[in-house]
């Protein structure tokens, strides 16, 4: 079933942000997302993404100093100052067009559009990248396997399998970014002074 609906294109509204041919980084509320947010931070730098926060995924954004171009998802999650932010955003809505964030985002005198999509709001996050033709998308927090969607409490695995497949080589799943990124900066710390021995960076292969 959900196969069906996966090979039809989202109705999606005119988005502020252009994503085609440009780099996207969506942020979910996954195991270690904030420290592998943090370890983006060059990434970030130098790619300027666009920036999709998935619910509370927003709120990492913006505790980190950056705004969301994009914020999808129930609403439920994310703070009232986030969705203030100035946002463009975007309520993950039923297949059959029941939207039960909109109330939220309204009674905050604010204006959201609605996509009515199976899945997860992550696999919408992902869906629009790739339908607006992002060169790449990065994503951080995500849920992918089944611990994953056991910690959160309900299902989803069928649509992300799905989406993850349609996506293909344009994704670049982060999680544990901030593991080897670390990992990364510490074997460049020892290696260091290995190489400022004698007072001089020399490096003989042959030694």
């Amino acid at each position: 079933q959900e196969l069906e609906t996966l090979f039809r294109p989202l109705s999606l509204p005119e988005l502020r942000k252009p994503i085609r041919s440009n780099e996207v980084l969506i942020v979910a509320r996954g195991s270690g997302y904030k420290d592998d947010l943090t370890a983006l931070r060059p990434y970030i730098a130098d790619a300027r993404p666009v920036l999709i926060g998935v619910d509370g995924g927003a709120d990492a954004l913006t505790e980190q100093g950056y705004r969301p171009d994009l914020i999808i998802g129930d609403m439920d999650s994310v703070s009232d100052e986030t969705l203030r932010c100035g946002a463009q955003l975007l309520v993950h809505a039923y297949v059959d067009g029941r939207a039960p964030g909109l109330e939220r985002v309204r009674s905050l005198g604010l204006y959201s559009d609605i996509v009515a999509a199976p899945g997860t709001s992550e696999d919408i996050a992902m869906r629009l990248a790739y339908e607006r033709e992002a060169a790449r998308i990065v994503i951080v927090g995500s849920h992918s396997h089944p611990v994953d969607f056991l910690e959160k409490g309900r299902a989803g695995m069928a649509s992300t399998l799905l989406v993850r497949m349609l996506v293909g080589h344009k994704l670049v799943d982060a999680k544990g970014a901030s593991l080897w990124l670390r990992r990364k900066h510490a074997l460049r710390t020892l290696a260091l002074p290995a190489l400022a021995e004698g007072g001089a960076l020399r490096w003989n292969p042959y030694r």
